[in-house]
């Protein structure tokens, strides 16, 4: 009996028997090869990401590779020490899903798998750290502005907004806070009486213990149009409704027209588009042109299943707390 096997075990074994005063033997057996293997390994895998925004849907899949089928999981986080999560249920399906997310969620996960009788276990799997946070509140609600708009960030959507500040990495070429360079700040929210292009950045919340929110692309725009979006969430089956801005100082009715991918589809003369129902199929690079004004920037729409998210140069909003479009006056 060998009670702990190791791979040092492995190898081929032959037996005889003995009997008798004079301990007469019999001939060696047939050989057997005993092959001992590592120990089997469980793979988590995240699904669609590992930082998600609260309100989100998160998948956790655990996976034996290179193993036969049969295996049941349970689902753990470290916290510090690996404990077994409280509505975790054993089955053959291998996920684990968190919907919606929520702000406690945040932590490291692991998993482990079994089967047999008596029980063999896998080691625990590789970790898995899940980041969830708010988001950053922007209003005017749009990610392009025109320069010389006016701009407020706040970080008091947070859960706790105490100690939270926006942080921006902008055409500086360095992370600077609200209050050193743009604006003025009041409890958590930044000011920015008057966006210049230089302003154009990626921006964020930031705790003093280091959280952080998901980063927002902001673009400022020189021109005469831009492409108002909604930087909150839709979620695919809903509606989204696209704008084209004329500038503020612009006093005729201008046409602006809408495209996607590089085509044309839809001539405006109300200065909106609106997909009633979003699909994948409407995923892609719109903006709106001008005969006389031009482009507005660019803006990059992605359709993912029940995570419908917006970017901009692909730094991902919060899509949690959808709200509604600012309508302005001046539409082109």
């Amino acid at each position: 009996m060998i009670s702990s096997v190791t791979q040092y075990d492995s190898g081929t074994y032959t037996c005889r028997g003995y009997r008798g005063r004079d301990s007469q033997s019999s001939e060696i057996s047939n050989a057997v090869t005993l092959t001992v293997s590592e120990r089997a390994q469980a793979v988590l895998i995240v699904s669609p990401q590992s930082w998600l925004t609260e309100g989100d849907s998160v998948s956790l899949s655990c996976e034996v590779r290179d193993s036969s089928t049969g295996w049941t999981f349970s689902w753990y986080r470290a916290v510090p020490h690996v404990e077994v999560l409280s509505d975790s249920i054993r089955g053959a399906g291998g996920s684990y899903t968190l919907s919606p997310a929520a702000l406690h969620h945040t932590g490291v996960y692991v998993c482990r798998a079994e089967r047999g009788e008596p029980t063999y276990q896998t080691q625990y799997s590789n970790t898995q750290p899940l980041w969830i946070t708010d988001s950053l509140i922007i209003s005017p609600s749009r990610t392009q502005h025109f320069s010389g708009d006016s701009l407020s960030l706040s970080c008091e959507g947070q859960s706790d907004s105490t100690g939270w500040r926006v942080r921006g990495y902008t055409h500086s070429g360095r992370v600077s806070d609200c209050s050193s360079l743009w604006g003025s700040v009041t409890g958590s929210t930044c000011t920015i009486r008057y966006l210049y292009i230089s302003y154009t950045g990626v921006y964020w919340c930031q705790s003093e213990s280091g959280g952080s929110s998901n980063p927002v692309n902001i673009t400022v725009h020189n021109g005469g149009v831009i492409l108002e979006s909604s930087v909150h969430p839709v979620t695919e089956g809903d509606s989204l409704t696209l704008h084209c801005l004329c500038h503020p100082t612009i006093t005729y009715h201008l046409r602006a027209d809408l495209y996607k991918d590089g085509s044309l589809i839809q001539i405006q003369t109300a200065g909106e588009m609106t997909i009633r129902t979003v699909s994948k199929s409407d995923e892609g690079v719109y903006y709106c042109k001008h005969p006389e004004r031009g482009e507005s920037p660019h803006s990059w729409v992605s359709v993912r299943g029940q995570n419908l998210k917006i970017s901009h140069l692909y730094y991902y909003t919060n899509l949690t707390r959808a709200s509604n479009l600012t309508r302005a006056s001046n539409v082109c």
